[in-house]
């Protein structure tokens, strides 16, 4: 079996046990969604959703934001954990909002990734989740389940994006992305799994545990 013949067989799995895709983290507009990918960093999103409503309420506009003591979106993101990086950023970003773009959030990945905390990760889901543009946002948990399934060689996360780019229909990449997360999360977990129960891994993972 070829590569591009397992990557359609894994896509097919994907469809079937994931038909639909709602966004784990809750947000209004583009520019709540950009901050709450920015919280989900090192920390779940379950944990995102359960702070960013407290954040939201005082400021979940840059205009807002921007009048809110560093310290005070500090000890509210605190749980998010890394609160005194990821504060400075959500406040210096929002300022750049306002004063670079008018308030909006840019729909480009030039300008999203010139942004406090925001790297090519961020703006993919942000680009992908808010705006529709196609793409493959790759983080640790997708870099490790495509070297898992074999579908890249897992060098790093921007191989292993190419790779995935190359393999699956730019129309599915939003999708996908978001597919590969949930399937990971509750059937091909980092910690305690066993590849021979495994949907996926069972019939195209790799035969090594890690």
């Amino acid at each position: 079996m070829t590569k591009q013949e397992k990557a359609n067989e894994i896509h097919k799995i994907l469809d079937k046990y994931y038909p639909t895709t709602p966004i784990p983290l809750d947000h209004t507009d583009p520019y709540t969604l950009l901050v709450a990918v920015l919280l989900s960093a090192q920390c779940t999103d379950v944990r995102v959703n359960q702070v960013t409503p407290h954040l939201f309420a005082k400021a979940d506009n840059p205009t807002d934001m921007i009048k809110l003591e560093v310290e005070d979106i500090k000890a509210i993101i605190r749980p998010c954990g890394l609160s005194p990086r990821k504060s400075k950023a959500i406040s210096e970003l929002s300022h750049i909002i306002l004063n670079e773009h008018d308030g909006v959030v840019p729909q480009s990945f030039e300008e999203l990734e010139k942004l406090p905390g925001v790297g090519h990760k961020t703006a993919s889901v942000v680009m992908a989740q808010a705006f529709g543009f196609p793409a493959m946002p790759v983080d640790t948990h997708i870099h490790r389940l495509a070297y898992r399934w074999t579908l890249s060689t897992g060098k790093n996360v921007v191989k292993t994006e190419k790779d995935l780019k190359k393999l699956f229909p730019k129309q599915s990449w939003n999708k996908l992305h978001l597919q590969i997360i949930f399937f990971g999360r509750e059937y091909c977990p980092a910690r305690g799994h066993d590849p021979l129960v495994c949907p996926i891994c069972s019939k195209y993972g790799r035969k090594s545990l890690f």
